[in-house]
């Protein structure tokens, strides 16, 4: 177990924790949380030895293997895969001994040596790792031909991804996560989720994705006025316990006050009379002995909400025959290609409409939204824009973009030149920048201000049509439940990607999804849609998404969707055509188990052979000479991994069939 006993920690001069005392018992899987500065993350530097108690002890196993997310990734030429499985430091070292070993010339001692390391990494599961990271890999959106690239090829984001996935394939007992989700899709969080679960180590998650932390922790450790207090249950579990508390502590104080307020009475009237003075003196000891309680505060909450939009037209814009996607200038001759992502769109966007986008990363989300806002041009077909249409749009770039040489009120003031400085002073209050904060270089904002000024910029504006590409990335769980109550009240019309699902909850009432170049309607929510996931694409390890009709071309009315690739929906009677296109869908859904069972029917035909190779050599006589121990011990070794593989392989096969014969079904 994790024991914190009375410890304290300073950072300069600010005291992060004081006399802390907690104990989280092994495999329970924890949520840490606090107001942005409290000290989760020092806490986690605590744990890794990184940092030292100023008071106090922490104590935890000796022999616990910690694993954890490095914030650094070299740009290596190392393929990703390799990079991901550096992860298992275990099994790193016992391939480095046994090159070393295989190196040396061949004595007894040496072919001993060799035997036990064979059989090591027989225990460590060394014939199964190609097999698990590329999982891993694949569950955090990583496609087969992606694994084989260099790590320096990827993105920032892309590189996090990698780190996670080395963090994931470490043989921990103890995982430390700070905000895993925040490079993710929706998807790659969901497969996430459902790994932790299984994880059987005793985990620590900091996180501000409310669904994600109700999903997977089952014990929350809140930081708060320099303590840890220790509660059951998931999230909502908390607050609940919370709000009861805090309940309980305001009656407290509130019959406190009226004692103090009696006994304050009594002394005043009466502390001049003789014959009451021994009672005045008696009540003055109980005021002073009496201890002050704190009213249990809540964070102080941040709350803001959009302004009436402008009037919009009806259909606010028509998107007919679009493809849509990139023209790509060559730099030396000048040429322009073209690359399509998205495909025959025919989309019309009605006033009130509540949009969210699914889809993996790279399927062509932010694509759509870009051509929405007009952002990049169709590469073909027709967009109409309806006249008096007002666009917000959010995205990572927006934050980008701003001047990190001005402050607040010198943006606001960039886009509103006529307003008098005290109503845009005012305004920005609003969003959590008071004072001399309004006027301050942002430089040293942190990326979660800066998109609050980014959102507040938008909003001012009064938009009404709003296009939002994962506006919660930085933001803390206040702001993004404020953000979340602005857009349910919102009166415009909204189209929104987020990893986010209580924003997707509770600010969207229909779902589109993105996929293999096309857009689909999907009809479901996000419960739906998760389970759509386990069974398909983060089950199997593939990455596709249903059908959406013939020829690439997507037609349809937005307010009536068609139904989820897996919801029982009461159709009409189907005509050939339906039935074709039923007849595709379950083809889409088919093919990757088949490819699945053929590669998993050539890995057996494999293993089969290397098993009957060594069952043979172990038959010969002399293999059980005395001076043959280290080649027994590695067949024995082989043997015992060959059977033991050969029958997970086989599990497997059924499974796939299993499901097929369902699909069938």
């Amino acid at each position: 177990m994790i024991r914190f006993q009375q410890v304290s920690l300073m950072r300069g001069i600010k005291p992060l924790l004081e006399q802390v005392d907690v104990t989280l018992n092994p495999g329970d899987k924890i949520g840490l949380i606090g107001a942005n500065g409290a000290g989760k993350s020092s806490l986690f530097a605590l744990l890794r030895g990184e940092l030292h108690a100023d008071a106090g002890e922490i104590d935890y196993p000796a022999k616990w293997r910690v694993a954890y997310v490095a914030q650094e990734t070299p740009p290596l030429e190392r393929a990703a895969l390799d990079y991901a499985i550096d992860g298992d430091i275990t099994l790193r070292k016992l391939e480095a001994e046994l090159a070393r070993l295989e190196a040396e010339p061949e004595t007894s001692e040496n072919g001993i040596a060799i035997g036990e390391i064979y059989s090591a990494l027989a225990d460590a599961d060394a014939y199964t790792v190609q097999s698990r990271g590329e999982q891993l890999l694949l569950g955090l959106g990583f496609s087969l031909d992606q694994m084989q690239q260099p790590v320096a090829s990827f993105s920032g984001g892309w590189r996090m991804r990698l780190n996670l996935a080395q963090a994931l394939m470490c043989q921990s007992d103890l995982l430390l996560l700070d905000e895993p989700t925040n490079h993710l899709d929706l998807d790659a969080i969901i497969w996430l989720e459902d790994w932790l679960k299984r994880y059987e180590g005793t985990l620590l998650i900091i996180s501000h994705d409310r669904d994600f932390l109700d999903e997977v922790v089952n014990v929350v450790v809140h930081i708060d006025e320099r303590k840890l207090k220790r509660y059951s249950g998931n999230y909502s579990g908390f607050e609940r316990q919370r709000a009861a508390q805090m309940i309980l502590a305001a009656s407290a104080l509130e019959k406190q006050t009226r004692q103090r307020a009696h006994l304050e009475s009594f002394v005043n009237r009466f502390k001049a009379q003789a014959s009451k003075a021994r009672q005045a003196q008696s009540r003055m000891k109980a005021l002073a002995k009496m201890q002050e309680l704190a009213p249990l505060r809540a964070a102080a909450e941040f709350s803001f909400e959009f302004r009436e939009p402008l009037s919009a037209p009806n259909p606010l814009l028509v998107l007919e025959d679009v493809d849509a996607g990139y023209r790509i200038e060559d730099k030396d001759t000048g040429a322009i290609t073209e690359k399509k992502i998205v495909g025959g769109i025919n989309f019309s966007l009605q006033i009130g409409q509540r949009i969210g986008l699914l889809g993996v990363n790279g399927a062509g989300k932010s694509t759509l939204i870009k051509t929405i806002a007009g952002e990049i041009a169709p590469l073909l077909g027709d967009a109409v824009i309806g006249k008096g249409l007002s666009i917000g749009y959010f995205a990572q770039h927006q934050v980008e973009m701003l001047r990190h040489d001005e402050s607040p009120l010198w943006h606001l003031a960039k886009i509103a030149p006529t307003v008098r400085e005290q109503e845009l002073r005012n305004f920005l209050g609003g969003f959590n920048f008071p004072g001399t904060m309004v006027t301050s270089s942002i430089r040293p904002f942190s990326g979660g201000e800066k998109a609050r000024l980014a959102l507040a910029l938008i909003v001012w504006q009064r938009p009404n049509l709003l296009l939002l590409d994962e506006p919660t990335n930085h933001l803390d769980l206040e702001t993004r439940e404020a953000l979340t109550m602005a857009l349910a009240q919102f009166e415009g019309t909204l189209v929104v990607v987020s990893h986010d699902r209580h924003l997707l909850r509770a600010t969207t009432d229909q779902f589109i999804i993105v996929a293999d170049g096309q857009v689909q309607p999907f009809d479901g929510d996000l419960d739906d849609y998760k389970d759509w996931l386990l069974k398909t694409k983060l089950g199997k390890g593939t990455n596709v998404l249903p059908a959406a009709g013939k020829e690439n071309k997507t037609e349809f009315p937005v307010a009536s969707p068609v139904a989820a690739p897996h919801a029982p929906v009461a159709a009409p009677v189907r005509d050939k055509r339906q039935e074709a296109e039923q007849r595709q869908r379950t083809a889409a859904l088919r093919k990757p188990l088949e490819n699945k069972i053929a590669r998993l029917e050539e890995q057996i035909a494999k293993r089969q052979g290397q098993k009957a190779e060594v069952d043979a050599k172990l038959g010969e006589a002399d293999a059980y000479a005395a001076a043959n121990k280290a080649k027994l011990k590695v067949l024995l070794a082989d043997q015992s991994f060959f059977t033991k593989d050969l029958a997970q392989l086989e599990a497997e096969w059924l499974e796939l069939h299993e499901q097929l014969e369902a699909l069938a079904a």
